[in-house]
């Protein structure tokens, strides 16, 4: 656990937040426990390392999206809050898509091209600083869009699901995993922003979209406690591997949602714009 006299963040201060973004993906690649211990937990054995993340998609739930997308070769797929680009690559890599990744850390979009190079991706693919409700896209331009356990941190969910079914080519598919979230234990908490979502399916049908799929992945919530009890009784290793910023981040975060449990369940969703 955090040692009482470590700094940790505010989470009420919304530019510290962005700070411990930037500082955790920053730190990811240099962290072999975060990577084993995310691997074991999180991701499971059989995900492909070099597409390795830090949500709790696994192969399994990406091949499902991946059939639900739709995609042909050459078509256009947006990652919303794409991260260090992981199961974004795997998804293009897989289907033949055009991929054009869209994330709000620039530390973040640098580590997804370099990713993508590595791969030998890079004329696949595209790596955008941009966030959820303004992406910077053009309109009715992709053919599918994904996210991964990122929807709940979406300061406004509403401008997001619009984002979305703007960038969307009209019979388009957004599919996406997120947690649902009890707004009491949620209140307060700006990493969740002002309108903390319980069901996401009137705010897509709102936004335009058609519900096709709409159900609770299973397991639930045993991997995000395995997982972030394990992270945490390691503190000591991730502290010395990732540097005091990134650790503090990450610590503060997994504490408080073992503590408050803000979370009622994760889902995947699947929703056609009409």
């Amino acid at each position: 656990m955090v040692e009482s006299g470590d700094v940790q963040p505010d989470l009420q201060n919304p530019d510290i937040l962005s700070i411990g973004y930037d500082a955790v993906h920053g730190a990811t690649p240099t962290s072999p426990t975060l990577r084993r211990l995310w691997h074991e937990h999180a991701e499971g054995p059989d995900f492909p390392e070099e597409f390795g993340h830090i949500s709790f998609v696994t192969l399994a739930q990406l091949r499902r999206m991946a059939a639900e997308l739709r995609l042909d070769p050459g078509g256009t797929l947006v990652d919303l809050g794409c991260g260090r680009g992981g199961p974004a690559l795997w998804m293009a890599r897989e289907t033949g898509a055009r991929l054009v990744g869209v994330d709000f850390s620039p530390v973040a979009i640098e580590q997804a091209k370099a990713r993508a190079a590595a791969l030998g991706m890079a004329g696949q693919v595209q790596f955008v600083t941009g966030t959820f409700a303004e992406t910077g896209l053009e309109a009715n331009g992709a053919d599918g869009a994904m996210s991964e356990d990122a929807l709940q941190y979406v300061p406004d969910k509403r401008a997001a699901v619009a984002e979305a079914a703007r960038i969307l080519r009209p019979g388009a598919r957004l599919v996406f995993t997120a947690f649902e979230l009890e707004p009491g234990r949620a209140a307060g908490l700006p990493v969740f922003g002002v309108d903390p979502v319980e069901n996401y399916r009137p705010l897509l049908a709102d936004g335009g979209f058609t519900v096709e799929a709409y159900e609770e992945v299973p397991g639930w919530p045993e991997p995000m406690t395995t997982t972030y009890s394990a992270l945490l009784n390691a503190s000591g290793a991730l502290t010395q591997e990732m540097g005091q910023p990134a650790a503090a981040a990450l610590f503060t975060e997994l504490s408080m949602t073992l503590q408050q449990q803000p979370y009622r369940r994760r889902v995947l969703a699947v929703a056609r714009r009409g």
